[in-house]
């Protein structure tokens, strides 16, 4: 572990020398307030300051569609396994996001592991990017304990002025570093315009719902019968985009896509979302949460109260993507407000 300075007039030249070797990932403005996760060859691509992208960097761990195998049935059960996955550098991921990336990991890692999900993780070094101001209304990583870094990186940028302070924070990051003259070392002075920098957030990123991050399990548990769900539920259209963009959901289906021949094809897992009518139908017909209110208190039990309780950990990283793509204007943060608000008459 150790400390560097990026000085920003060599910013364009470091970019440049990872790209020679690796496929770099950066968001990039798309027009007003929009932002993508998409490959760049210069530093003057990247927006350094961008609210959360569209779909979170979490696509390049778990690809919206996947094939698994490819078979042939000509001369019997011929299949062949797929593990599919290109190593790059995602730079610029903020700390919401991390956190959003270390959750799947530690889905994927549990039993049964997904050595797909696995081997694609294992090629990709994060270089994350420091968030000096809030996004917008929709943001609660203070909330969620995600607006300062925590690990989950292998080089953490802070943007300090004219410079980049950078956090190695593993191995691999130490590799990247050393194989790039573009580096000097961090001094008192930084640390300390760190620590101001630090200290101004803290002042600035407040809890924006006023419920302590230890106590929303047991606000979901005592309002799980609460009429604020059946009015959310009849706002709700069953889009599926609050799950699509979000950065911990893991939901998927496998689908075999057969060719014309029918005898070749191959088997795709894809995403899911547990906002579909069908997606807790089981045989007979029988369907486990038919009404839309029972399907967003799932979500909100999930990021909330079932993942705490089997991982120890939430699975709402703050990043505000659910609210801020959300047709029906279904605001996470108004939701936790009006429940704490029943329990606290």
């Amino acid at each position: 572990m150790k400390y560097l300075i990026l000085k920003k007039d060599r910013f364009n030249h470091f970019i440049g020398l990872i790209a020679k070797r690796h496929t770099i990932m950066a968001p990039v403005s798309k027009g007003y307030n929009s932002y993508v996760f998409q490959q760049v060859t210069s530093g003057d691509e990247i927006a350094l300051k961008y609210i959360p992208t569209i779909i979170p960097p979490k696509k390049y761990f778990m690809p919206q569609f996947e094939t698994f195998l490819e078979y042939d049935k000509t001369w019997g059960e011929n299949m062949n396994a797929i593990v599919d996955y290109e190593g790059m550098v995602l730079f610029g991921v903020h700390t919401c996001d991390i956190e959003g990336i270390q959750a799947i990991n530690i889905v994927f890692s549990d039993r049964p592991k997904d050595f797909n999900y696995l081997a694609r993780k294992s090629k990709i070094i994060i270089m994350g990017l420091e968030c000096n101001e809030y996004c917008d209304e929709f943001a609660s990583c203070s909330m969620m304990h995600n607006c300062l870094p925590d690990g989950g990186y292998d080089l953490f940028f802070t943007d300090l002025g004219d410079y980049f302070y950078i956090h190695v924070n593993t191995q691999l990051g130490d590799e990247v570093v050393e194989s790039l003259p573009v580096f000097e070392d961090a001094t008192g002075k930084n640390y300390i315009e760190l620590g101001n920098l630090r200290s101004r957030k803290r002042e600035v990123f407040k809890n924006e719902v006023g419920i302590e991050y230890q106590n929303i399990p047991e606000l979901l548990r005592k309002t799980k019968d609460s009429p604020v769900w059946e009015e959310v539920g009849r706002k709700c259209l069953s889009c599926g985009n609050c799950t699509n963009v979000c950065p911990t959901c893991f939901c998927f289906n496998i689908l075999d896509d057969v060719n014309l021949d029918l005898k070749t094809g191959r088997r795709i897992r894809m995403w899911d979302s547990c906002q579909n009518e069908a997606f807790a139908m089981v045989a007979g017909g029988e369907n486990f949460r038919k009404e839309r209110s029972a399907r967003q208190k799932h979500r909100f039990f999930k990021k909330f109260k079932y993942t705490v309780d089997r991982y120890a950990r939430y699975f709402c990283t703050g990043c505000g993507r659910c609210s801020r793509t959300c047709m029906a204007q279904i605001y996470l943060k108004d939701t936790l407000k009006k429940l704490k608000e029943e329990i606290t008459r």
